[in-house]
């Protein structure tokens, strides 16, 4: 219970029911001061004193502070190396050379056709609206544009068959601007808008507000509209990394790290200016008189100060020694020293990586505070923030309403309505010892823990064009008569030739021939 002071005390002689209200008010909180402070990091404080925790939801947030955050992690990429960097080990490790479709149908004939029409439309520019990438450069530029800008919006552009592509549509990758964030609250249809996403009564999104081009774009001679256009969701991927339940718009991965980064490209900065300085050999004269000084003239001169009274700054040459008047003293700076820069930069760059989800040696390309098995589990861990943003993220918001869109596309083309489906293949890992590698491998088919097409697909294979390549390969050698030791139906594991080198001779051991 509170200890009354002088004011409670007058107040209860004057009312005790006011006076025990207050009481009451007080204890509760008093409680409540004490619940809070059970967590250090709850409590109220110096510590805590300069903590800005709001209680805003993510919606809240990047309305406020997602534009501007977008804006300096694209200056961030732009100048800071480390940035760039990382964008570029994201992007390179996460997609690579692509993810690659697999058609899956219960008519091989289905499935053959499905297969040539998208090499004729994903492994060309056909499928881009800007005609520059194919399928899996667009892959790339989407998730550099949201580990950047913390999103991308994948439209689909319907084509006519007049224009000649293998399936009619085509895909346009946009930056998060194009969003018309001022559409935002309830809409006359009924349905609420956050951010120009408008969504229907149940939550789903129903459509987006597009601008027609760029809000940063100076395209001279044409007008931009002051406000988007309704593009239905079906036309429309919008690709994030969700953080939070319930958040509508992706936040930039350098969130974390800007500052950090910042802060360090300014101490680089500071330091390199620092040893500049240091590298200019300063000389201090002093003498005991107080007349003139300075180093003489060749006739023994001295040079008289300019009209502002300041003496001429007297400089070095390469090996001169210049003798001084009696009296006189010369002292030299000390240079500046880096010992701590190096311990600071490690530390540095280990938390950018670490906010960035990425391996040190990943991000600066520096081995030597590496072994080898530290740097192979670096890597197991780094391959599994890689499989949560392809499966998570890109297949799920990315390639399976492509697959969805190339599904309609391909009945046009076709005439047929016959399903299929599209799997999706990463490009493989690059093995860090094959031959153990490829051993385990090996043994967990055997051991029935895996099977061959899974394994086939890990490595970053397509099963049934590695099934296609071994018969046209073995039937080629069979033809020519050509034995290898690669060919285990006549070479054992060991090099020896099999017993039985023939595949369609009887086996002796079976007794049932």
């Amino acid at each position: 219970m509170p200890q009354a002071n002088w004011l409670d005390r007058a107040i209860s002689y004057v009312s005790p029911r006011s006076a025990e209200r207050r009481t009451e008010a007080r204890t509760r909180m008093q409680r409540a001061a004490l619940t809070r402070n059970v967590y250090e990091a709850a409590s109220v404080g110096r510590r805590t004193q300069g903590w800005r925790a709001v209680g805003t939801d993510a919606n809240v947030e990047t309305r406020t502070a997602g534009g501007r955050l977008r804006d300096v992690a694209r200056d961030m990429v732009r100048n800071n190396a480390h940035a760039a960097s990382a964008k570029l080990v994201i992007t390179n490790n996460a997609v690579g050379a692509g993810l690659l479709p697999r058609v899956m149908a219960d008519r091989a004939g289905r499935a053959a056709q499905i297969k040539a029409l998208l090499t004729r439309h994903f492994d060309t520019t056909d499928i881009d609206a800007d005609g520059r990438l194919n399928l899996y450069g667009l892959q790339a530029l989407a998730l550099g544009t949201i580990v950047e800008a913390g999103e991308v919006l994948i439209r689909k552009r319907i084509r006519r068959p007049s224009d000649g592509f293998a399936l009619p549509f085509q895909i346009q990758v946009l930056e998060p601007d194009y969003l018309d964030t001022t559409i935002d609250g309830p809409q006359p249809n009924g349905n609420y808008a956050i951010q120009g996403i408008e969504f229907n009564a149940i939550g789903r999104r129903v459509a987006y507000y597009l601008f027609d081009q760029h809000p940063g774009s100076l395209m001279l001679g044409r007008r931009m509209a002051t406000r988007g256009q309704r593009v239905s969701a079906d036309f429309v991927a919008h690709v994030y990394r969700v953080d939070r339940p319930g958040q509508v718009r992706g936040v930039s991965w350098f969130a974390p790290v800007i500052l950090r980064m910042r802060d360090f490209a300014d101490y680089t900065d500071a330091q390199l200016i620092r040893q500049k300085i240091a590298a200019c050999f300063a000389a201090f004269i002093t003498t005991d008189e107080d007349g003139d000084f300075g180093v003489p003239n060749a006739d023994g001169t001295i040079q008289p100060p300019d009209p502002q009274g300041n003496y001429p700054v007297e400089s070095f040459e390469p090996g001169m020694v210049e003798r001084l008047r009696s009296g006189e003293s010369v002292s030299f700076a000390t240079p500046p020293t880096t010992q701590d820069f190096g311990p600071y930069a490690s530390a540095t760059l280990h938390e950018v990586a670490a906010g960035l989800g990425i391996p040190f040696e990943t991000l600066t390309g520096n081995l030597g505070e590496v072994s080898f098995i530290s740097g192979r589990l670096g890597r197991i861990n780094f391959r599994s923030n890689v499989d949560a943003w392809r499966w998570n993220m890109l297949v799920p918001q990315m390639l399976d309403p492509l697959a969805a869109w190339t599904l309609e596309a391909a009945a046009v083309a076709t005439g047929s309505t016959e399903p299929f489906r599209l799997g999706w293949t990463p490009p493989r890992w690059e093995m860090l010892n094959p031959a153990e590698e490829i051993a385990a491998a090996k043994d967990a088919i055997r051991s029935g823990l895996s099977w061959l097409s899974e394994e086939q697909r890990v490595a970053g294979y397509d099963p049934e064009d590695v099934r296609a390549g071994i018969l046209e390969d073995l039937a080629w050698l069979d033809a020519n008569e050509v034995t290898l030791d690669v060919d285990p139906r006549r070479v054992t594991n060991r090099g020896v030739a099999q017993k039985n080198a023939d595949p369609n001779a009887p086996d002796p051991a079976d007794s049932s021939r």
